[in-house]
């Protein structure tokens, strides 16, 4: 968001209810340029959420809490308003842009082995991947995945089948940010590049919550303590899908 008019308009939809990473910061950049920046939310998103992205100036869409739903009113706004669709993951800018966080981390731990990095649809993990790999060819990404109460962790059944599987439902799980589904650009990169998944618990979760209050006074949200969830469990080889027919 640097070199177009400043008359430009963004739309974004929240894909992984109810997430609100990605509409809180659109919404937050679009008001740092003056811009408006319309949000697709689904109208079961909780009201903290959507008081984010108010507060970031962001124009909020309810609609119904499908993919179907979100997919239509974005367009529809797009179609509108003339904004610009901005995907929360499966997109090259969206991808490039988390894969600094890859470079932070190499940055300030030149000599890091193994990074262990949260994955729903896979916009940050196919960033993170791209460049810490780039960077540290020999470095090891790992992703880490709730399975849910309902045991549907696509992305290591992909990983497993060595093909994209999109039947499982949405994963019924404390880690509400991590609920959506790998894309077109993101599938490859997990297919290729991240070296392994490993699929985690809601109970896991919560004692990785748990140790970050108690050990190191940090307040965080299931969804972001599920990579060290996962962290607890590299050791044993065969908690890890690593490809197909793998374990």
């Amino acid at each position: 968001m640097t070199s177009e008019p400043l008359q430009s308009a963004y739309v974004a939809m929240r894909i992984s209810h109810p997430s609100g990473n990605h509409a809180a910061a659109l919404a937050l950049a679009a008001q740092l340029r003056g811009i408006p920046a319309y949000i697709v939310v689904p109208n079961n998103a909780p009201a903290c959420k959507l008081a984010a992205v108010k507060e970031y100036g962001g124009s909020l869409i309810l609609c119904e809490p499908t993919m179907a739903a979100r997919e239509a009113t974005a367009a529809k706004v797009a179609g509108e308003t003339g904004a610009t669709f901005v995907p929360p993951y499966d997109y090259g800018p969206v991808i490039a842009g988390q894969g600094t966080i890859g470079l932070e981390l190499l940055q300030q731990v030149p000599e890091l082995d193994v990074v262990v990095v949260p994955v729903s649809g896979g916009g940050m993990l196919s960033g993170i991947t791209l460049a810490a790999k780039a960077l540290k060819p020999g470095i090891v990404v790992i992703a880490a995945e709730p399975c849910g109460s309902n045991d549907a962790a696509d992305v290591a059944a992909s990983k497993r089948a060595g093909q994209l599987v999109t039947h499982l439902p949405k994963p019924v799980t404390i880690a509400d940010g991590l609920q959506a589904r790998l894309g077109q650009h993101t599938w490859p990169v997990v297919r290729d590049l991240v070296d392994g998944v490993v699929a985690i618990s809601d109970a896991e979760i919560v004692a990785a919550m748990q140790l970050l209050f108690e050990r190191m006074k940090l307040v965080v949200e299931p969804s972001g303590a599920a990579g060290l969830a996962a962290g607890g469990r590299l050791r044993d080889k065969t908690s890890m899908v690593t490809g197909p027919d793998a374990g």
